[in-house]
């Protein structure tokens, strides 16, 4: 089986080695994962690709800094306007444009029986946006929601894997990068083992 690891930085990869895996790594950002994404695809033919990364847990998720979990949905939280009300998501907008635009992004790949908790994400260009809905949403990361849009366009099998860093509000500080890098890590051996196994 051909499996693709993408990591946004060199760092979150830094404990990954695994013999039957290949890495790629796309920098930080929703434009920069699309097009690696995009690229992998078109020139690799991977029969999975995975994205991997450290991510930031909602105060009000179940999830906790050090939780490993497998992504189940991403939107692009950031994608909208702001109002004389306040920000309004383009999916809330009444807007007379011809544009395919879908609010929630879901991976269909997921078994029934998942070898990792299932979590729902915000993807997002400005990070500890205080202004997104984060309702029924666990973690946030700057990636997926684009390399989620750039596998379901191209019919690519697909997964991602995060770890939690940091609470995702601007007053926390404290961010565990030395554990949820190790979390993250065992977290996609685990995902593999579970792809590779008969």
């Amino acid at each position: 089986m051909n499996i693709i690891v993408m990591f946004p930085t060199r760092t979150e990869a830094q404990y990954f080695r695994h013999p039957a895996v290949s890495t790629a790594f796309c920098g930080v950002g929703l434009t920069s994962a699309g097009v690696t994404t995009a690229r992998l695809i078109q020139r690799h033919r991977p029969d999975v690709l995975i994205l991997a990364g450290i991510a930031g847990v909602y105060p009000e998720s179940r999830f906790k800094v050090g939780d490993t979990a497998l992504i189940a949905s991403e939107r692009e939280a950031d994608l909208g306007f702001f109002t004389p009300t306040g920000f309004r998501h383009l999916a809330q907008l009444d807007l007379d444009m011809d544009f395919d635009h879908q609010p929630v992004l879901h991976c269909p790949h997921l078994p029934d029986d998942p070898p990792l908790p299932l979590a729902h994400s915000n993807s997002m260009n400005a990070a500890l946006a205080p202004f997104v809905q984060r309702e029924g949403i666990d973690v946030e990361n700057m990636e997926g929601a684009a390399f989620f849009h750039a596998c379901l366009q191209a019919g690519q099998r697909f997964y991602e894997v995060r770890a939690i860093s940091n609470v995702a509000t601007v007053v926390h500080d404290d961010w565990d990068f030395e554990g949820s890098i190790r979390n993250m890590t065992r977290g996609v051996e685990t995902l593999i083992e579970y792809l590779l196994a008969p």
